[in-house]
């Protein structure tokens, strides 16, 4: 095949502004024009998980990059169901960060970094990412991947203890039953958590919050199933939080505000949702 490696990115850019759809920010959609997707996957042939049967596994029979270029998870560990994440999926939720060049992002599970070189893009070379991956045989791999875009730090580490100054988006790719608080302490004023809030069987929600001084903001902007985050899950929360998300669907979670600490004896039905740390105030009818 010659090489039309731009065009072909160009087409699965435009195809995923439709499907996702994104309408807010087209930096996404050029981030996804610009990023080589085969750099961060390995050598082929690769194993791909169609989203309708994710179990029906495909095996690239060669290694042309185009077969990448589609709206398809990509194994990076078949076992442990580890995956470079749903283009789509990724890509509605990142419109939704309103991220703007210049920002400071944490990344929290860069995997082998392919969405952490999308937000690099995004924010442009005047903007930083410290992409933190716990699992230290993926932090060098996307250290390796990611030698083309200098504003991107690769942290070894836990991305719920590891530090990174203040920023103005954090953005998760693991489920937690609950944020970090050192995650909430580094946000900006304006600044903007998307992470996955998801039950004991890994399924949940995308909340967003937006820090507007002392308080918090929050939404759901769709539903997720995702790998567990490392040190983010307590169990009883994980419960509580699965029996909340029975009776709605997830793009409609009926909640308006996030607050830290314990909710009050007196909170009544104000309260939708506590885990460690925290608490979701319930959206007025």
């Amino acid at each position: 095949m010659a090489d039309d490696s731009v065009a072909i990115r160009r087409w699965y850019a435009e195809d995923l502004r439709l499907r996702a759809p994104v309408r807010r920010n087209m930096s996404v959609v050029e981030a996804y024009a610009a990023v080589p997707r085969e750099r961060f996957l390995g050598p082929a042939p690769w194993t791909i998980r169609p989203d309708v049967r994710p179990e029906d596994t495909f095996t690239t029979p060669d290694a042309e990059s185009h077969w990448l270029y589609h709206d398809v998870l990509v194994a990076i560990d078949l076992e442990r169901k580890l995956n470079n994440g749903m283009p789509s999926f990724w890509a509605h939720n990142l419109d939704h960060l309103d991220l703007r060049r210049g920002e400071r992002v944490l990344q929290v599970g860069a995997g082998t970094g392919y969405y952490s070189a999308i937000l690099a893009e995004i924010v442009g070379r005047d903007g930083s990412v410290v992409a933190v991956e716990y699992d230290a045989d993926l932090a060098l791999r996307a250290k390796a991947n990611l030698a083309a875009w200098p504003q991107v730090e690769v942290v070894a580490g836990d991305g719920r203890t590891h530090d990174p100054g203040p920023v103005d988006v954090i953005v998760v790719f693991a489920g937690s039953t609950h944020p970090a608080s050192l995650w909430l302490d580094r946000l900006a004023e304006g600044g903007r958590l998307m992470m996955p809030l998801t039950g004991a069987n890994w399924w949940g929600f995308i909340l967003r919050a937006e820090r507007q001084g002392d308080s918090f903001s929050a939404r759901s902007i769709g539903g997720v199933g995702i790998f567990p985050c490392v040190g983010g899950r307590d169990e009883a929360a994980s419960e509580r939080l699965q029996k909340a998300l029975e009776s709605v669907q997830a793009r409609h979670v009926p909640i308006r505000a996030l607050h830290r600490g314990e909710p009050a004896a007196d909170v009544g039905d104000r309260l939708w949702y506590a885990g460690p740390g925290f608490w979701l105030e319930r959206a007025q009818s």
